[in-house]
């Protein structure tokens, strides 16, 4: 076994004891199948990015430095006009650039799915705000048997220096419609740091990347409702789902582009959509 391996097996072989508390398994009603998946998994980190060059500089080296080492990070650009693309490549020369195909977070996120070849895919945001030094705790709860490992801010050893008091409320209301539309019991459903197996890509379902762009509006999935989302067709799969405890930073360079009511109003009616979506697919399966 290499020195990597070697390493992968400390820190991917399951959750630490002091780590077994924190992490929360959420138990959903249709078993999800067994799949053979590797102890040792190697990593794909997506990172989506536009306009992000001054943050880049810090998270990249920083994803770079996390032990056992990943192994791919996949930058996926939104036609950047700060030199985005450029600093990625000078900060971290071996980095991965593409340019996603349509726009919004949810194409990016798409696009850099289908690039990925690792065996786990990390879903990272180029803000800052996400820890890089979480990742081994996310594979370690797949290597332990999830399907899904789902950041939280809430649960215990989770946290947020960023979040407001009427997002929190926020995303506690929506957290209750979640959890009686698919039966799950999230403590976080609008945190976007969140890990899951490759083999999944196809139970998800996204807009397919070589789509052509709709002249008016985007493709369901594109947008930022990507997180939801994927949320809800976890769930919907009857897939095995594990919390793990994330610290929240605030971003570094740049202002946000969250707007609380119209992006709370967005998730609403997301899941609305992906409930409909699910009863739809329930019911055809029966005939």
């Amino acid at each position: 076994m290499s020195a990597v391996s070697s390493a992968r097996a400390v820190a991917y072989g399951g959750p630490a004891p002091s780590e077994l508390h924190a992490q929360r398994t959420i138990r959903l009603p249709r078993p999800h199948a067994q799949r053979r998946r590797t102890p040792f998994p190697t990593v794909s980190v997506v990172v989506p990015t536009r306009n992000e060059a001054r943050n880049l500089e810090i998270v990249l080296p920083a994803i770079a430095a996390v032990r056992p080492t990943v192994h791919e990070i996949i930058v996926v650009d939104g036609n950047s006009t700060d030199g985005t693309v450029e600093t990625a490549k000078r900060v971290l020369p071996w980095v991965r650039v593409i340019t996603q195909t349509r726009k919004g977070k949810g194409n990016a996120m798409a696009c850099g799915f289908a690039a990925a070849t690792g065996d786990v895919i990390v879903m990272f945001d180029a803000d800052g705000s996400a820890d890089p030094s979480e990742i081994p705790a996310f594979v370690s709860a797949l290597v332990a048997g999830a399907d899904f490992a789902k950041g939280s801010r809430f649960t215990p050893g989770g946290g947020s220096d960023d979040i407001t008091l009427l997002r929190k409320s926020g995303n506690a209301g929506l957290n209750g419609v979640v959890n009686a539309l698919f039966g799950t019991s999230y403590t976080d459903l609008c945190y976007g740091y969140n890990a899951f197996w490759a083999d999944l890509l196809p139970l998800l379902e996204l807009p397919p990347i070589d789509a052509p762009a709709p002249t008016d509006g985007m493709l369901w999935g594109d947008g930022f409702e990507i997180e939801t989302v994927l949320n809800c067709r976890v769930a919907a799969a009857g897939l095995k789902i594990t919390e793990v405890p994330s610290i929240e930073r605030q971003r570094v360079f740049g202002d946000t582009n969250l707007r609380t009511f119209a992006d709370g109003a967005r998730v609403l009616r997301t899941l609305l959509a992906e409930h409909r979506r699910a009863d739809r697919r329930k019911s055809a399966r029966r005939f």
